[in-house]
């Protein structure tokens, strides 16, 4: 039996019609305490955000707190990217190596450490030439020919030097396009005056002015690295707001204009938007929750939700004050009902949205508490404040001379819309049950098409295009986006690199690595390297503590011969008394570099592995945790890649669980709502149907579209429902009041359902479409993508309450009666 909630609502239409100015006046006032947050909102950009709280990245970081000084945030690295016909030519290697000299001489920086494969080829020339000074003095008074042998050298004596180098080095004519060097930072101390501003990393100020002093002599060598490309992080969300905010408002304010056909009801509408955003953003600040690129999207979600209810109050109201109702009596009316449906869809739309909070990734968490939070400010807004300053707006207007241009519902009577409208209930006249049959095979069918969407996470998410599309030439200048180098970098590096910045995978290994045969088992997991990883003589290019006593040896005779007397099987790695050759390691310079390799204690050490560029991410985790399983020791498989690909698993799992709460959900408050409002519990059921196919056809259209579930569009479908739910609860809703009123006449109360709130439903979906739509110009590939598949969502929408909605409403009325 449904419960009486007359009385509820008429507390709220007394405030609304009694005391208009007291409800405005309240609402202005905690907008004005909201905006005091704004100024608290932080930004935070980046993959890294993602990785908070996964077990993967969280045993990643405890591996890198084992080690020094790389990994304990004391130090940090930035690259030297050269470019030219030949940079291993005598000019090319002067001009690196005066970079390397200039950066190290320029106190600002902190540079503790440089390398190159031009710093390579000049201790070839002379192999005292330990600084980059001496170094550059070398290949100075060498001849070409001298440098080509040197170049020769190089290659034969040091395993890394062709990995410094890019795809196209040819040993025979000393010759390569591209060439990357490493200069390291000492981040343990405080940055002095000099460095630039910007981004969030310590490395940015520095890798800003690095930027500088390498321009300084000459040629094509760009700085990159985690500093530059933190700056870039944050800049692009500033410039994909600076477009999109603009785009939507201008489709907004037309649409609206459309509705409402009046610019004082246009106002108030605006003015409605804008609250809902700075209670949203004023409550983000006072929570202390950052706006991050997945945050981005929370806007025009609430904008759709907003105009919905807007234009859905203005135009129920309009429907009475036409037949001649007064003021205060038409709005009673109106929020009789509408506030009601608000409340249902509210609902429904903060389940879907708060769904996202059974995620195991932090920013999908966020993203559900913010915008569930802000859909439940926008109902009180749209459901209250707006009502109250309609009643307001229309007494000022007999009293004062307001110009009022129309006040005539939209879309009603017998106009071309409505005749397009009516087309649903004219199918659920002839064959409702054929109709809903062959729509869910349909259905079915696309539900199991879709389970071939795939799911990536990468850093290409977050990037801006390598290239700036031509249409943002036409936009202001004041908005228009830079010139961003990231991706056209990381992607310079992908052609031209066996392996590019950051393709690296890590095994991590724990035992007791004083045994004799502990170094020879570390160097023999790398024979016979599996697909994904990168090859150096038949084995894997990786970097260990094996490497560094390698390194160490050709410089120190002392320590070489150490080496000689230790090594039974005589392959250059020590087999015997390795405490001791440990101990020299560690008390030699070699000491820092040691230790970003291996423990004080002995009993823990890591091998990073160079990866193909263009490996994916499920390879790389596979391969690398096969080659864990090789070492004798416990070994286990990280590094970014793993990370990333944890990611990558739990943002599938991610959707499929929000996707199931929020169904779920959904159906039993509708269930439940439609039970104790009205009595009629399978209305809720219903009213799901609709929604269903939605979900079922946007998943198919992602893999028809070639689209993956990455971190942005692992909510879509939670999305589709909280979005999705509205269209059909206005239809349904209006249809329980007109079946009663009709004397339970279907079809009747289909037409007049449909006449009256369909107007509203269209220039809301399309108002919503391009307001949601403009997320497509963003910087952000994959906001675009998600732009995109809301704007689907919500059009699927609008299809399935207007069109299918009528023929499920005709069965329900056949067996509920």
């Amino acid at each position: 039996m449904a419960v009486d909630y007359q009385p509820y609502v008429d507390v709220v239409n007394d405030l609304i019609t009694e005391r208009p100015g007291t409800v405005v006046l309240a609402f202005l006032l905690v907008t004005g305490l909201f905006a005091i947050g704004l100024g608290g909102v932080s930004t935070s950009a980046g993959t890294g955000q993602f990785a908070q709280d996964i077990p993967e990245e969280q045993a990643f970081q405890e591996v890198n707190q084992k080690f020094s000084p790389t990994f304990d945030g004391s130090t940090g690295s930035t690259q030297l990217i050269q470019r030219s016909e030949n940079v291993l030519s005598r000019t090319e290697l002067l001009r690196m190596l005066r970079a390397q000299e200039r950066l190290t001489d320029r106190s600002g920086l902190r540079v503790s450490s440089t390398s190159s494969a031009a710093s390579i080829v000049a201790q070839q020339l002379d192999p005292k030439a330990t600084t980059p000074e001496a170094q550059r003095r070398a290949v100075e008074g060498a001849t070409e020919t001298e440098i080509k042998e040197a170049v020769r050298r190089a290659d034969e004596r040091n395993p890394r030097f062709s990995g410094l180098l890019s795809k196209d080095y040819n040993r025979r004519s000393a010759s390569a396009s591209a060439t990357i060097g490493v200069v390291t930072h000492d981040l343990s101390v405080e940055t002095g005056s000099g460095a630039g501003q910007g981004g969030s990393s310590p490395l940015t100020p520095i890798q800003q002015e690095a930027t500088n002093v390498v321009n300084s002599v000459g040629g094509d060598i760009r700085v990159f690295g985690a500093g530059i490309i933190a700056e870039e992080f944050g800049a692009v969300i500033g410039d994909t707001l600076a477009i999109v905010v603009p785009a939507a408002v201008v489709f907004i304010t037309f649409f609206l204009l459309v509705a409402y056909r009046d610019l004082a009801d246009l106002a108030l509408g605006v003015v409605s938007l804008l609250m809902g955003l700075i209670w949203t953003f004023g409550f983000m600040g006072l929570a202390g929750i950052p706006f991050s690129q997945i945050l981005i999207t929370v806007p025009p979600l609430l904008l759709a939700v907003g105009i919905d209810f807007g234009i859905h109050a203005v135009n129920r109201y309009r429907e009475e004050r036409v037949q001649g109702i007064g003021i205060d009596d038409a709005m009673r009316t109106a929020t009789d009902q509408v506030i009601v449906a608000f409340f249902i869809v509210t609902g429904t739309t903060v389940i879907g949205f708060a769904a996202n909070l059974t995620s195991q990734l932090v920013p999908i968490r966020e993203f559900g508490t913010v915008a569930a939070i802000g859909i439940v400010f926008t109902f009180l807004i749209f459901g209250i404040f707006l009502p109250a300053a309609k009643v307001k707006l229309d007494h000022a207007r007999e009293a004062y001379p307001i110009p009022t241009i129309s006040e005539t519902p939209f879309g009603g009577g017998e106009s071309r819309l409505s005749a397009v409208q009516g087309l649903g209930v004219g199918v659920a006249r002839v064959a409702p049950a054929v109709f809903i049959g062959a729509l869910l095979l349909t259905s079915g069918v696309t539900a199991v098409y879709a389970t071939g969407v795939s799911t990536t996470f990468d850093n290409e998410d977050f990037l801006p295009p390598e290239e700036v599309p031509e249409y943002y030439d036409y936009a202001p200048e004041q908005i228009q986006p830079r010139d961003y180098s990231v991706t056209t970098t990381l992607n310079f590096l992908q052609r031209n690199f066996e392996s590019g910045q950051g393709d690296t995978t890590t095994v991590y290994i724990e035992g007791q690595l004083r045994e004799d045969s502990a170094l020879e088992s570390i160097h023999r997991a790398g024979d016979d390297p599996p697909e994904t990883f990168v090859r150096s003589d038949g084995r894997a290019d990786e970097t260990s503590i094996v490497t560094v006593i390698q390194d160490h040896a050709e410089r120190d005779p002392e320590f070489r011969r150490l080496v000689e007397r230790n090594d039974v099987s005589d392959n250059g790695i020590p087999d015997r008394n390795l405490g001791a050759i440990y101990e020299y390691l560690l008390d030699s310079p070699a000491r820092g570099q040691a230790l970003q390799y291996i423990t004080e204690d002995l009993r823990s050490t890591r091998v990073v592995y160079a990866v193909e560029s263009d490996a994916a991410q499920s390879d790389v985790t596979d391969d690398t945790r096969a080659v864990a399983d090789r070492y004798r020791y416990d070994a286990t498989a990280t590094g970014n890649t793993v990370v990333f690909q944890a990611i990558s698993n739990l943002i599938l799992g991610s959707a499929l669980v929000s996707l199931v709460v929020a169904l779920s959900g959904t159906a039993v408050f509708l269930v439940f709502m439609y039970w104790l409002l009205i009595g009629r519990a399978s209305l809720g059921i219903a009213n799901i149907v609709p929604v269903a196919i939605t979900v079922t056809a946007i998943a198919g259209s992602m893999r028809a579209f070639g689209l993956s579930f990455n971190a942005f569009s692992a909510t879509i479908l939670a999305i589709t429902i909280g979005l999705g739910i509205d269209y059909s609860v206005h239809i349904t809703h209006r249809f329980a009041d007109e079946y009663e009123e009709l004397g339970r006449d279907v079809y009747e109360s289909l037409e007049r359902t449909v006449q009256g709130t369909g107007g509203a439903l269209t220039v809301s979906m399309l108002t919503t479409v391009f307001g949601i739509g403009v997320l497509m110009l963003s910087l952000f590939p994959a906001i675009g993508q998600f732009g995109l598949l809301t704007a689907l969502s919500v059009f699927y929408s609008y299809l399935a309450s207007l069109y299918v909605l009528p023929s499920v409403l005709v069965i329900w009325s056949w067996v509920a009666g």
